[in-house]
C-alpha cells in the first residue's frame, strides 16, 4: 500500500504530510503527558523491529498473481497503545521511504496517514478497544483482530484511491482502480487479521498483562516480566530479515496489481470508444 510520488500531486500530497505531521506531533504529545514506561519501550523497540522486516517481505495472495505484506499497526497499539503505536508505526514508514525506497518523499505522509494513522488512532480506540471490553479472551482477541484488520486495510486502500483521485495526475478511473484496490485489500485484510490474532494470543497465552496494560493505559507492573516477549520478537525480526525474503513472492502487491488492472480497463474502455467513434 506504499503510495510513490507519481501517483499525488504536490498539493495532496503536502496537505497529507501535514495531516500525518499533526497526528505525530498530537501522538507524542500525549505519550508525554501520560508517560511511557521501561518496559513499554522495551516492547516497542523489538515489535517495531519486527514489523519493519516483516513489512519487507510480501506473501502471495493465491489466485489472483498478486500479493501483501503484514501491516502490523494493530499488533502494536493492542500491545503499547495508540499512541505509541503511532509513533513507532510512522519511524517505520519513514525508514522504509528513506532507506529502502519504499514510498514516496511527497508521498509519505499519505503513507503514514493510511498505514498508522487509520489503524492506530481510529480503528483500534473507535473498534479493537470497544469490542474487546468485555470479549478479552483468545476467541474475543481472534474475531475482533480480524474485524480490526478487515476495516483498516478497507479504510487504508480508499485512502489511496482518494488521494489518487484528488491529485488527477494519473489516467487511472476511479470506479476502476477502487474496484480493484478494495477486494484484494480484503484478501490482505484477511491474512493481516489472522496474523494479528496469531501474534495478540500468543503475547496474551505468554503475559496477558501486557494487553491489558495497553488497553487501560497504565505502565506495565514489576512483577510482569516483558522480556520472554520482547525476545521472541527479536527473534522474529532476525529470521523475517535473514531468512524469509528467501520465500518472498515477487508478484506485484496489492497497489501495483489494482494500476494494472485499472490501467486495462482504461485501455479497454478507450478501445471501445475508438471503435464506435470509428
Amino acid at each position: 500500500m506504499h503510495m510513490t510520488d507519481s501517483l499525488l500531486s504536490t498539493p495532496v500530497g503536502a496537505a497529507m504530510c501535514a495531516v500525518s505531521a499533526a497526528a505525530i506531533a498530537w501522538s507524542a504529545a500525549t505519550v508525554k503527558k501520560e508517560g511511557f514506561d521501561v518496559k513499554k519501550m522495551v516492547i516497542a523497540g523489538t515489535a517495531g523491529a519486527a514489523v519493519l522486516a516483516a513489512q519487507a517481505v510480501n506473501y502471495a495472495i493465491p489466485g489472483t498473481g498478486s500479493s501483501g505484506h503484514v501491516l502490523g499497526a494493530l499488533i502494536l497499539a493492542a500491545m503499547i497503545g495508540a499512541s505509541p503505536a503511532m509513533l513507532v508505526m510512522s519511524a517505520v514508514i519513514i525508514i522504509q521511504c528513506l532507506a529502502f525506497a519504499d514510498g514516496g518523499v511527497l508521498a509519505l505522509g499519505a503513507n503514514i496517514f493510511n498505514m498508522a494513522v487509520i489503524p492506530c488512532l481510529f480503528v483500534y480506540p473507535l473498534i479493537f478497544k470497544p469490542l474487546t471490553r468485555n470479549a478479552m479472551r483468545p476467541a474475543g482477541i481472534i474475531a475482533v483482530s480480524m474485524l480490526s484488520a478487515v476495516v483498516a486495510l478497507q479504510l487504508g486502500a480508499f485512502g489511496v484511491v482518494a488521494a489518487t483521485q484528488l491529485s488527477g495526475i494519473t489516467t487511472l478511473p476511479f470506479a476502476a482502480f477502487a474496484l480493484a484496490m478494495q477486494p484484494i485489500h480484503l484478501a490482505i485484510g484477511i491474512g493481516e487479521g489472522l496474523a494479528t490474532a496469531a501474534v495478540l494470543c500468543l503475547v496474551w497465552a505468554l503475559r496477558p498483562e501486557i494487553i491489558r496494560c495497553a488497553y487501560s493505559g497504565i505502565a506495565i507492573g514489576s512483577r510482569t516480566a516483558v522480556k520472554p516477549v520482547a525476545a521472541a520478537f527479536a527473534a522474529v525480526a532476525l529470521i523475517t530479515a535473514l531468512v524469509l525474503p528467501h520465500y518472498a513472492s515477487d508478484a506485484p502487491d496489492g497497489l501495483e496489481w489494482s494500476i494494472e488492472k485499472a490501467t486495462e480497463s482504461a485501455a479497454v474502455i478507450d478501445a471501445d470508444n475508438s471503435a464506435a467513434g470509428g
